[in-house]
C-alpha cells in the first residue's frame, strides 16, 4: 500500500519560514519524480516545485528563489523549504509521487500551511 505522509504545515507570519516533509512508503521512492502542489480555497491545485530522479528541480515562477525543494533517498522523504512566506502562500499542500513509464501517480492527504499576521 502506497502511503505519503506530509508534516510541518502551520501557521506563521508573513516573512516567515516553514519546512514540509512528505514521507513515502510502499514505492521505490527512489525512481519516482517526487512534487509538491498546493490548493487554496477557491482556486484550483497547482504545481509548486517538483524534484526528478536525478535531483533536477522545478519551480512555479511565484515561489523561485523563495522555496527549495530537496529530497533523501535514503529516508524516502522529499521536502519542501518555504521562506520568506506571503500570505498568497496560503492554501493546503500536497505531495505527489510520479512515474510517467510506469503510469503511477500518488498524493498524500495535504498538509495546511496559513501566512497570516
Amino acid at each position: 500500500q502506497v502511503q505519503l505522509v506530509e508534516s510541518g504545515g502551520g501557521l506563521v507570519q508573513p516573512g516567515g519560514s516553514l519546512r514540509l516533509s512528505c514521507a513515502a512508503s510502499g514505492i521505490i521512492f527512489s525512481i519516482y519524480t517526487m512534487g509538491w502542489y498546493r490548493q487554496a480555497p477557491g482556486k484550483q491545485r497547482e504545481l509548486v516545485a517538483t524534484i526528478t530522479r536525478g535531483g533536477s528541480t522545478n519551480y512555479a515562477d511565484s515561489v523561485k528563489n523563495r522555496f527549495t525543494i530537496s529530497r533523501d533517498n535514503a529516508k524516502n522523504t522529499v521536502y519542501l523549504q518555504m521562506n520568506s512566506l506571503k500570505l498568497g502562500d496560503t492554501a493546503v499542500y500536497y505531495c505527489n509521487a510520479n512515474h510517467r513509464e510506469l503510469a503511477s501517480d500518488y498524493w498524500g492527504q495535504g498538509t495546511q500551511v496559513t501566512v497570516s499576521s
